[in-house]
């Protein structure tokens, strides 16, 4: 009888039993930012964090906003509109609005579906590894930033960063570490980009704090 109780009470306890609604969260599909010259300084438009600018592989946007989307809905910190929904509504608007007015575009579209927070990133460097993954000529090099925004008064609650280039073991010993959750080989770009958003997203803050937030 105990298990029953126990499981009884985990139930009743659950938010989704005591009829909490989690806040909803849209998710804005990747931008970009590659800068004047590869290999040169770019800056993200939203914090001005300085990141080395390099190769944006055609698709990985996209590769980037489906990571994202995945690895929130399984936090179940939110309740996430759609990629369908949302590719459908920015479909709708003038490409232009985002990249003169960032940060007021993405606050009034996600305003409009209704939703309590969105998510906005950056992608400003997807470099293919060129090898395999016991050697690689080159390793993946991925940045990008993720940028959190309440949209009940405009406010940035959170962001993260990664921007990482792979590197061997032997080159950096104080982060065996990340070494090893890198599967100690070297990865694709798109692992990568899945390692660090793993990284950064364990940061994020709960719910009612991200809602409390002044």
């Amino acid at each position: 009888w105990w298990i029953w109780s126990l499981l009884f009470f985990i139930l009743t306890w659950s938010p989704e039993a005591r009829g909490e609604e989690k806040p909803t969260v849209a998710i804005t599909p990747f931008f970009t930012e590659r800068g004047a010259e590869p290999g040169r300084g770019v800056f993200c438009p939203i914090c001005k964090g300085i990141y080395r600018s390099g190769e944006i592989l055609p698709g990985s946007p996209g590769t980037l906003t489906r990571l994202l989307h995945q690895k929130i809905e399984v936090l179940r910190t939110f309740k996430v509109l759609s990629m369908e929904k949302m590719e459908e509504a920015f479909s709708q608007w003038d490409r232009r609005l985002f990249e003169e007015r960032l940060i007021p575009s993405c606050i009034q579209l996600g305003r409009e579906w209704n939703m309590d927070f969105i998510f906005i990133g950056i992608l400003f460097r997807f470099e293919e590894r060129i090898g395999s993954p016991i050697g690689a000529e080159r390793p993946a090099s991925v940045a990008f930033d993720i940028h959190l925004f309440r949209l009940k008064d405009g406010k940035e609650v959170w962001q993260g960063r990664f921007d990482e280039t792979q590197k061997p073991l032997s080159e950096n010993l104080f982060k065996i570490g990340a070494f090893f959750r890198r599967k100690a080989s070297w990865l694709t770009a798109e692992e990568l980009s899945s390692v660090g958003m793993d990284e950064i997203l364990r940061r994020l803050p709960g719910s009612k704090e991200l809602e409390e937030k002044p």
